[in-house]
C-alpha cells in the first residue's frame, strides 16, 4: 500500500478493460487516482468502489480524448485536486474491424482521434506536471503498433503512431528524469473488439474471439504496474504477442501468410 502513497495517476478510458483493471491495481498501491472516460455514472461508481476498498481518494471526470479542450480540463481539474501528477496512462482507445477498401474514411479518422490524438493531448497538457514530479507516461498500445493486421489498418495506424510519438518523447527528456513506456497487452479480455467500428462506423458488437482464452485485463494490468516499478521502456504481454513482434522483424514476409491465415478463420472474417 506504500509503494504509491501520496502520488497521482491519471487513467484514460478508465471505465472498463485494462484502464479499470489498472484503476484497482494502482489504488491498492496506495495512489490517488483520476479516471477519465466518457461514461461518466459508470466511472463515478468504480471511483467509490475503490475509495471505499483502498482508502485512497478517487476523482471521475467526463473525458472525450478526442477533444483537446475536454484533455486540458481534465489535466487541469487532476492538478487543482490533488497538486501533482506522477503518472499518466494514456490507455483510452478503440478498435476497428474491416477492409480499407469497403471502410468509411470517418472510420479510419475517429481510431486516430481517439488513440493517437488523444494520446497527445492528454500528454502536452500533462508533461509540465510529469516533470515536475520526476514521473512516468505510459502508453497502451498493441501488437498492431508493430505489425499491421488485416482488417485493422486504422487501428493499426494509430497504434504505430502512438509508438513513435511516445518513443520521441522519451529520447527528447532522456537527461530530464521521466519515464515513458510503451505497453503492449496483445490479446487480451476486454471489451475493445465488442466495440470496434466496423466499415460504416458502426458497433461490431460482439467479438471475432473467444475471449475466455485470452489474457485477462487483471492479469494485463499487474504486468503493466511491474514494468512501471521497473522503468521499462517497452513491455509485451503474452507469448503471441512476442512471437509476433519479433518474428515480423527476421521473416516478415513469412509472418504475413501466418497472420493472414489466422485472421481468415474469424467468424465473419472481411478477409475474402
Amino acid at each position: 500500500m506504500e509503494r504509491l502513497k501520496a502520488k497521482t495517476v491519471i487513467i484514460t478510458g478508465a471505465s472498463s478493460g485494462i484502464g479499470k483493471a489498472l484503476a484497482y491495481r494502482f489504488a491498492k498501491d496506495g495512489a490517488n487516482l483520476v479516471l477519465a472516460a466518457r461514461q461518466y455514472p459508470l466511472m463515478c461508481e468504480i471511483a467509490q468502489d475503490i475509495e471505499q476498498k483502498f482508502s485512497v481518494k478517487a476523482v471521475a471526470i467526463a473525458t472525450d480524448v478526442s477533444s483537446e479542450e475536454h484533455c486540458k480540463i481534465m489535466v487541469s481539474e487532476a492538478k487543482r485536486i490533488f497538486g501533482r501528477i506522477d503518472v499518466l496512462v494514456n490507455n483510452a482507445g478503440i478498435s476497428m474491424r474491416a477492409l480499407f477498401e469497403e471502410v468509411d474514411l470517418k472510420v479510419m479518422k475517429e481510431l486516430m482521434d481517439v488513440n493517437f490524438w488523444g494520446t497527445v493531448y492528454c500528454t502536452k497538457y500533462a508533461l509540465p506536471e510529469i516533470l515536475k514530479t520526476n514521473g512516468s507516461i505510459i502508453g497502451i498500445s498493441s501488437v498492431a503498433g508493430y505489425k499491421g493486421l488485416p482488417g485493422r489498418s486504422g487501428y493499426a495506424a494509430s497504434k504505430f503512431a502512438m509508438n513513435g510519438f511516445l518513443e520521441s518523447l522519451r529520447i527528447e527528456n532522456l537527461k530530464n528524469n521521466i519515464h515513458v513506456m510503451i505497453a503492449c497487452p496483445g490479446f487480451t479480455a476486454s471489451n475493445i473488439r465488442n466495440s470496434a467500428r466496423s466499415k460504416d462506423g458502426s458497433l461490431q458488437g460482439e467479438s471475432p474471439i473467444n475471449e475466455g482464452k485470452l489474457m485477462s485485463a487483471e492479469d494485463a494490468a499487474t504486468q503493466i504496474l511491474e514494468g512501471y516499478y521497473k522503468k521499462k521502456n517497452q513491455l509485451i504481454l503474452t507469448l503471441q504477442g512476442k512471437a509476433t513482434v519479433w518474428t515480423s522483424k527476421v521473416f516478415s514476409k513469412f509472418m504475413d501468410k501466418i497472420i493472414y491465415n489466422y485472421f481468415s478463420k474469424e467468424p465473419d472474417s472481411p478477409l475474402k
